[in-house]
């Protein structure tokens, strides 16, 4: 029996999310159909015979998709990636690239965190991380930071040697948080870039930058095709749909489950001294001079190997554009991240300069854990979203499963089954 063609449907509401920290807190069938998506840019041609290999087309050019991609060609899968606009464009271009192995140790991530903080080490050593997307281990520290209405001489850190010198504002309370043993980064852009280039050169996956239209099923409930917009159609033996944030606006997942986005900003400052910059994550307790109810807000810093220093926060509810490329910063948050920054450190004051102010959306679930997996009713469907804060760290472990579970039919390097869509259960008829 064919597919049935569901019905353009609106996106889901936008629900909150939280930061999971532990600190504080493819040659159509006659009987082919397509399934629409609410959510591009080809040449209107049909792609030619299978290959002999198996083909997989996977849907979106972030670290999740691009992970995925790279796992299945390493595995011997030909592999199409399909992004609408540019490769790491969103989230996975300008979030921080925090990496934590046991920061979800007690709840349903954690076997995914290991496994993949673990991986990107591995990655490192094979993909020469430090030189070519920043690798590092970091020390990681929690600090409580009070703003102060008056003027003048910052006092002195040099009492507490927890306190990187650099940091030279009014920090209290210093607290180990993480060490090189357990804390990590990398530059999210350059490690999807490279990992992707690697795929390209070393595997022949292939890049279509294009709009995903429709994916095509056939009888028995398989997947056929992805249709772009412009009337390409590329066979496959099985798809990937890894579309992040944009998940809640892709009709065959939103009848499913409901992914919404938070939208999160960061700023990137070149300080005039960055060899004065240690490699100290710092997750920071802010209290703001003139706040609401004594509440603190909670930036993070993440000094970078490039001598960039990276500062997010202020994340809010909105929701998600259709187009990637129009997302850009609140100025009223931009300017509160930029405050924080000279208040912690004279270094990141009036004469850093400013070479990024940006913001991203985190695509968040409703039970807060991702959803990495086949879609049920729908054979040779997967997905992988919903990561929240986490896409960079559990990007590489979530890649290898899907491509296990694709090419092998089971995950081994984690258990798959917390992250399950049917958990959802099957979408109405």
């Amino acid at each position: 029996m064919a597919a049935t063609l569901l019905a353009p449907t609106s996106a889901p509401p936008y629900l909150p999310c939280l930061r999971l920290t532990l600190i504080g807190s493819r040659k159509l069938s006659k009987t082919t159909t397509f399934i629409n998506c609410s959510a591009a840019q080809a040449s209107p041609t049909m792609d030619g015979q299978r290959h002999s290999k198996k083909h997989v087309a996977v849907c979106g050019g972030g670290i999740i998709g691009v992970c995925t991609a790279y796992f299945l060609a390493k595995k011997g899968a030909a592999v199409t990636l399909i992004e609408k606009s540019s490769v790491a464009c969103a989230a996975s271009g300008k979030a921080g690239g925090f990496l934590a192995l046991d920061w979800c140790d007690g709840g349903p991530l954690s076997s995914l965190a290991r496994a993949s903080f673990n991986l990107h080490r591995s990655l490192a050593e094979e993909l020469n991380g430090p030189d070519n997307y920043g690798y590092r281990a970091l020390t990681t520290l929690s600090l409580t930071v009070t703003e102060s209405q008056q003027t003048g001489s910052k006092p002195s850190n040099k009492a507490n040697s927890l306190i990187p010198s650099w940091v030279d504002g009014p920090a209290r309370s210093p607290t180990t948080i993480g060490s090189t043993q357990t804390t990590a980064q990398v530059h999210p852009q350059l490690f999807t870039k490279t990992l992707l280039n690697k795929a390209v050169n070393d595997y022949g996956l292939e890049v279509v930058i294009g709009k995903v239209e429709r994916v095509g099923v056939g009888e028995g409930g398989r997947v056929e095709s992805v249709m772009i917009e412009g009337g390409r159609v590329i066979e496959s033996d099985a798809v990937v749909l890894a579309l992040g944030p944009w998940s809640g606006k892709f009709e065959l997942l939103a009848s499913m489950f409901r992914v919404s986005g938070l939208k999160a900003h960061s700023i990137i400052l070149e300080p005039k001294e960055a060899d004065a910059i240690t490699p100290h994550a710092l997750f920071l307790s802010y209290y703001p001079a003139q706040g609401e109810g004594g509440k603190p807000m909670d930036p993070e810093v993440y000094p970078r190997p490039t001598g960039e220093v990276y500062l997010c926060g202020m994340s809010s509810e909105q929701e998600v554009p259709d187009d990637p490329e129009t997302v850009s910063g609140d100025p009223a948050s931009i300017q509160v991240l930029k405050r924080v920054a000279r208040t912690v450190s004279s270094h990141l004051g009036e004469e850093a300069q400013v070479k990024a102010e940006q913001a991203c959306f985190l695509p968040c679930t409703d039970d807060g854990v991702p959803v990495i997996g086949e879609l049920p009713g729908i054979k040779g469907c997967y997905v992988g979203t919903g990561h929240n804060c986490w896409g960079i760290l559990n990007g590489p472990a979530t890649g290898a499963a899907l491509a296990e579970l694709v090419m092998d039919g089971c995950a081994s390097i984690v258990d798959l089954s917390r992250f399950s869509p049917a958990r959802f259960g099957r979408p109405s008829a």
